[in-house]
């Protein structure tokens, strides 16, 4: 199948949403959601991407390096704005998304 040479790809995308996911749903538990919005915000977009990019390669899209492209540019960004937040379960989650962000730009043609 054409997707087991992508398996690492699948696993980083993997581990960046379940973090996403947790981060997530431990923003909405913090004291000032306010401040945690924007994190929030991205939390759910970037789990969302590259959920839908996990499934798209496990079935051989023809838009892999598109894709991948624009998953790199959001796991960045939510990376980026987890590291603002001192709370654990942000700098996890930051660590995943730009480990998850190196391996989409390793399949950019």
């Amino acid at each position: 199948m054409a997707h087991e040479q992508y398996l690492s790809v699948i696993e980083s995308l993997h581990e960046c949403m379940v973090a996403c996911n947790h981060c997530y749903d431990a923003c909405l538990k913090e004291e000032d959601m306010k401040m945690m919005a924007e994190c929030i915000r991205l939390d759910r977009e970037c789990a969302e991407l590259c959920a839908y990019f996990e499934q798209a390669i496990s079935r051989g899209t023809p838009f892999l390096s598109e894709l991948a492209e624009v998953c790199a540019k959001i796991c960045e960004a939510c990376g980026n704005e987890c590291k603002k937040h001192n709370h654990e379960h942000c700098q996890k989650c930051a660590n995943a998304c730009l480990k998850c962000a190196e391996t989409c730009r390793s399949l950019i043609a």
